[in-house]
C-alpha cells in the first residue's frame, strides 16, 4: 500500500479511522475507571494513588511502546518477522523484570514515599495498585507487536476488534469489583487495566494467525546465521529501535517527574487527584492524533509522494480536535464532564477547570508531532525523534521547577503549563528536520539519514 501514488483523503480516512477508533476506545478506559474510583470510598486518595501507579506502569512499559511503529516500518517477510519477534519478546521479558523489581516494598517506598514525598496512606494504595499492574508492560509489548503486523498488512480493522475485547474485559472486571467487592478504588482501576490488556494481547495473537501463515508459505526459510542480501539484521533493528525506545522512556518518564514536583507544590493531593481525570479527557482528543503516526508511516509512499495529502489531512484533524476540546473547556460541558460523568466533587471539579483549560492546545500539537515522527521514522531518522523527546522533557522539567519553586503555582496548573511548553518545544525543534526530508526521493532521504546518524 505504501507505493500507491496520490492517494485520496478518502483513502487516508478509511485507513486511519480503525486506528483512531482503537486509540479512542483505549482513551475511554481512563475516564471510565476514574469515574468508578471517584464513586468509591476516599476518592481523593485513591485517585492520587491510581495516578501514581499508572504513571509508574507507563514508565516501565515505555521501551516497548514504539514496537508497533517499528514492526510497521521493518517487517517485510518471514525472516524480518522472526527477528523482530525475538527482539520484541526479549524486550518484553526485560520490562517485566523491571516491573517486578519496582514492586519490592523497600524499593517502592523509597521512590514514592521518600523521593516523591507522598503520605503513607497514598504510598500503600499506590503500592498495591502497582502490584496489580505487574502483567501490564509485557502484555502491552505482545499486543503492540502483533498489532504492528496487522497494520503493516492492511488489517487495521482487526486492531479495533482487539480493543473492543480489551474494553469489554476491562469494563466487566471494574464493574464486578465495584459492585461485588468492597476494595479500594485504586485496586479496582489497576486490576481492570491488567485484565483488559492481557485479553487484548491474546486476541491480537489469534487475529494475526492468517498473516503469519501467509508469511511462512510465501517466503523461503532462511537458516540462522546466514545473511542474505537485503535481509534484516539484529544490529539494524537495534540501531533503528534504540532511539525510539529512548524517546518513549524519556517521554513517559515525564509523568513520574511531574508527580515528583507536584508532591512539593501547592495542594499536592488535590492536584494528583484531578490529574488522572484531566489527562484522561485530554487523551480522548490527543489519541486521535497519536493514531496518525502509523498512518503516515504506512501511506507516505517510497518516494514521499503522498506527503501533501497526508499533511492536509493532519491540518484539518488538528483544527477539529482543537475546536472540540475548546468547546468543552469553556462551556458548562466541562462541569458536566468532571462532576456528573467523572464523579469528582464540586470542589475538585472547580479545582480541575483551569489546569484543563491550559492544555487545550495539546491535541493539535500531538497531531503535528505524530506526523513529524512519521516522516522521520519512514526516513529511518529515529535519532531525531529521541532528541525531540529530550527537548520536550527539558521543557517540562524546567517549567515545573520554575513554576513550583519560583512562582509557587498549584501543582495541577504547573503541570498544564509544562505539558504545553514541552510539547510545543519538541514540535519547533523537529520543524527544520522534517522540512529537509519532505518531498525528497528515497536516495536523498538515505543521504540525509546517514548524515544525521553521523552527526
Amino acid at each position: 500500500m505504501e507505493d500507491n501514488a496520490h492517494i485520496s483523503a478518502r483513502t487516508i480516512f478509511k485507513f486511519w479511522i480503525p486506528l483512531a477508533a482503537t486509540w479512542l476506545m483505549m482513551a475511554a478506559e481512563g475516564p471510565f475507571l476514574a469515574a468508578i474510583i471517584a464513586r468509591l470510598v476516599d476518592p481523593k486518595y485513591n485517585l492520587a494513588a491510581y495516578g501514581i501507579a499508572l504513571s509508574l506502569g507507563l514508565l516501565v512499559e515505555a521501551p516497548i511502546i514504539m514496537m508497533l511503529s517499528a514492526v510497521v516500518a521493518l517487517v517485510k517477510d518471514a525472516d524480518s518477522y522472526r527477528k523482530m519477534q525475538r527482539f520484541a519478546f526479549t524486550l518484553n521479558g526485560i520490562v517485566t523484570v523491571i516491573m517486578t523489581l519496582l514492586i519490592i516494598p523497600g524499593v517502592f517506598k523509597f521512590i514514592v514515599g521518600d523521593i516523591i514525598g507522598l503520605p503513607p496512606r497514598v504510598v500503600y494504595l499506590a503500592h498495591i495498585a502497582t502490584i496489580l499492574l505487574l502483567p501490564w508492560p509485557g502484555a502491552i509489548g505482545f499486543r503492540r507487536f502483533y498489532q504492528g503486523l496487522l497494520i503493516r498488512f492492511d488489517k487495521t480493522h482487526r486492531v479495533a476488534y482487539g480493543t473492543i475485547l480489551r474494553l469489554t474485559a476491562m469494563s466487566l472486571t471494574a464493574l464486578l469489583l465495584y459492585l461485588k467487592f468492597s476494595i479500594s478504588g485504586a485496586f479496582v482501576g489497576a486490576a481492570a487495566l491488567s485484565a483488559g490488556v492481557v485479553i487484548e494481547a491474546f486476541a491480537s495473537r489469534i487475529m494475526v494467525h492468517s498473516i503469519l501463515k501467509k508469511l511462512s508459505q510465501n517466503t523461503p526459510i532462511i537458516q540462522p546465521g546466514i545473511k542474505v542480501p537485503g535481509s534484516l539484521t539484529y544490529l539494524e533493528i537495534s540501531k533503528f529501535y534504540y532511539p525510539l525506545a529512548l524517546s518513549s522512556i524519556l517521554g513517559l518518564g515525564a509523568y513520574p517527574l511531574v508527580n515528583f514536583f507536584i508532591g512539593h507544590s501547592q495542594h499536592p493531593i488535590e492536584s494528583l487527584a484531578v490529574l488522572p481525570v484531566i489527562n484522561s479527557l485530554n487523551f480522548i482528543f490527543a489519541s486521535l492524533g497519536l493514531s496518525y503516526q502509523e498512518v503516515g508511516i504506512a501511506l507516505l509512499g517510497s518516494q514521499n509522494q503522498n506527503f501533501i495529502r497526508l499533511r492536509n489531512f493532519a491540518t484539518w484533524l488538528g483544527i477539529t480536535l482543537f475546536s472540540g476540546i475548546s468547546i468543552i473547556a469553556f462551556t458548562p460541558l466541562s462541569i458536566l464532564w468532571f462532576h456528573n460523568v467523572s464523579g469528582l466533587t464540586l470542589e475538585l471539579t472547580d479545582f480541575a477547570l483551569w489546569p484543563f483549560r491550559l492544555t487545550i492546545l495539546l491535541p493539535a500539537l500531538t497531531v503535528l508531532i505524530a506526523f513529524q515522527r512519521a516522516l522521520l521514522v519512514k526516513a529511518k531518522m529515529t535519532g531525531a525523534v529521541t532528541w525531540a523527546t529530550i527537548v520536550e522533557l527539558i521543557g517540562i522539567i524546567g517549567t515545573m521547577y520554575a513554576a513550583v519553586h519560583y512562582f509557587h503555582l498549584i501543582g495541577a496548573i504547573a503541570a498544564g503549563v509544562a505539558y504545553i511548553i514541552g510539547r510545543g518545544s519538541a514540535v519547533v525543534y523537529l520543524a527544520p528536520k522534517t522540512f529537509k526530508i519532505r518531498g525528497k526521493k528515497s536516495a536523498e532521504i538515505n543521504k540525509i539519514s546517514e548524515s544525521w546518524q553521523t552527526y
